[in-house]
């Protein structure tokens, strides 16, 4: 080419291309509201307050990041939940394990069940909706604490036994806006 360079430029072009993957949310809780993507809700957390050293019957609900299990809805209540994770209908006979001595501890059962446990099953409305925390479940330690929900709050929003609570439509709006890589963040 007679000893002549050419150099060429290439414009840097941006674009955007729609998807319908959602992008990555973390949740984040204090000890009266939860916030997602910018949004704040009300919620209400454990009697004990948010404690690194959780254990079983302190009524805290423990600091750490945990993921999102699985959720189970009243399928006679409240239509299936908009939402990416597991979502399972619960029965009369499904219940959770807090029996420090059982190897089903901090674990879904089927009811009749002989060792201490909760019915999840109410006749309140607070479980219409349980979103299960990944909280001390891989594998569960017998006494460091059971059964970390959310789910739904008492009109009052009255603290819990260790769960973090919001109104039923914030919980379902929450749970349509996360992805599977969505993490529940609890600070004290």
């Amino acid at each position: 080419m007679n000893g002549v360079h050419y150099t060429c430029y290439i414009k840097n072009i941006e674009h955007s291309i729609e998807t319908k993957e959602k992008p990555k949310m973390n949740i984040e809780v204090s000890s009266d509201h939860l916030t997602m993507n910018g949004v704040t809700y009300k919620c209400a957390v454990g009697k004990g307050g948010i404690r690194a050293n959780k254990k079983e019957g302190d009524k805290a609900t423990p600091v750490g990041t945990f993921p999102i299990r699985r959720v189970f809805y009243r399928p006679d209540r409240i239509e299936k939940p908009d939402t990416p994770f597991e979502t399972v209908a619960l029965s009369k006979q499904d219940g959770w394990s807090d029996d420090l001595t059982r190897p089903e501890y901090n674990q879904l059962i089927t009811l009749p069940y002989s060792g201490s446990h909760e019915e999840l099953w109410r006749e309140d409305h607070l479980y219409d909706v349980i979103v299960e925390l990944g909280y001390n479940d891989d594998p569960p330690i017998p006494g460091k604490g059971s059964a970390i929900f959310m789910h739904v709050a008492s009109e009052t929003y009255s603290p819990t036994a260790g769960c973090i609570v919001l109104s039923l439509p914030d919980l379902l709006e929450i749970l349509k806006k996360s992805t599977l890589e969505t993490k529940i963040s609890i600070s004290g």
